[in-house]
């Protein structure tokens, strides 16, 4: 979830998740998952909590894509799409460049990147690379940005701790690799095509179960002062957790010993505090930052994609500790912690 949305939710063309081949030095794509479950490896490259995808066309060049479960908008900067695209008319951005609406670049003969859905195709938007950065900021993915319609419709892997994202086949049973199997909910329906599959899941805190937005793409920049004063030897660029300040506020009221930074996020200025622990699906985990956001990003524009209002969002500083299989069709998700 971004306090920028790049374009509305509304203009975003519905599209299915998607899978490729692991790249050539690599022998094979259909892996073991675990033991009970075979999928496929999405090639990818994981960043400080954060899932870039990285599909080959089929000129061979391999797009750089971010990934946010969280966002509401399928994205390629349109130098990266090749000689062949054919561009319609989308309408200005918010920084005054032209943008288009696009068919999905055709992936390489031997991908099993699959096509996208759509109705009356698959249609990706797409402005120059200079706008996109203007606009995404932070985003690390190089060449466009995969918002929720990317991973509806599937059921996904993202093992955390080993830095891979797979996909499972539809039809996978509940908790295919151990676990604990939560609702994971949302405003859509399976069969709707252009509904937000914004996923809602549960995290206790502080004894307190609160409504969070699945966020696979929740991304900070921290100050200087602020990587030193965490002091983990992390980049300044990373995954981030969301709160909404009435409740950053009754946390640090509560616990004044939790640790609390000021100014930490460079740009907005936005506090962070450090949650010692969290539960989800029953299993505990932590220390997670969280950054604090203005109530309404939440309250007002947020929850009404949502099936129930929410307060915040659990991103990459918090789903880092666990592997999930997350059903989407199914509307469940299971989390486990491998290393234990």
């Amino acid at each position: 979830m971004r306090d920028l949305r790049i374009f509305g939710v509304a203009s975003v063309a519905a599209i299915t998740g998607c899978a490729t081949h692991l790249p050539p030095s690599t022998t094979r794509t259909a892996v073991s998952l675990g033991p009970a479950a075979d999928g496929t490896i999405v090639p990818a490259r994981y960043d400080e909590g954060r899932w870039i995808v990285q599909p080959v066309t089929e000129h061979g060049d391999t797009l750089d894509l971010y990934t946010d479960s969280g966002g509401g908008m399928l994205f390629i900067a349109r130098e990266r799409l090749g000689p062949d695209a054919v561009l319609s008319p989308g309408g200005p951005t918010p920084q005054g460049d032209s943008s288009f609406t696009t068919t999905w670049p055709a992936m390489r003969p031997n991908s099993t990147f699959p096509v996208p859905v759509g109705d009356p195709g698959p249609r990706v938007m797409t402005a120059s690379v200079a706008a996109f950065q203007k606009l995404a900021g932070a985003f690390p993915g190089r060449d466009g940005l995969l918002g929720y319609a990317f991973f509806a419709h599937r059921v996904w892997v993202f093992d955390y701790p080993a830095h891979v994202l797979g996909v499972l086949p539809a039809g996978t049973p509940p908790a295919p690799l151990g676990g604990n199997t939560i609702p994971f909910t949302f405003k859509a329906s399976a069969g709707q095509q252009d509904a937000p599959w914004f996923p809602r899941i549960r995290v206790e805190v502080d004894g307190d179960s609160l409504d969070l937005l699945f966020d696979t793409g929740a991304t900070t920049r921290l100050t200087d002062s602020a990587t030193t004063a965490i002091g983990d030897g992390r980049p300044s660029s990373r995954a981030a957790s969301f709160i909404m300040r009435t409740v950053f506020d009754r946390w640090h009221a509560h616990h004044p010993d939790w640790r609390v930074i000021r100014h930490a996020e460079a740009g907005s200025g936005a506090d962070m505090i450090e949650v010692p622990g969290v539960a989800v699906a029953g299993l505990a985990s932590g220390p997670v930052w969280f950054t604090a956001r203005a109530d309404p990003n939440f309250t007002t524009y947020m929850s009404q994609w949502m099936d129930k209002p929410i307060a915040g969002a659990f991103g990459g500083s918090g789903l880092r500790y666990f592997r999930i299989v997350a059903d989407y069709p199914n509307q469940r998700a299971t989390f486990s912690r491998p290393a234990e």
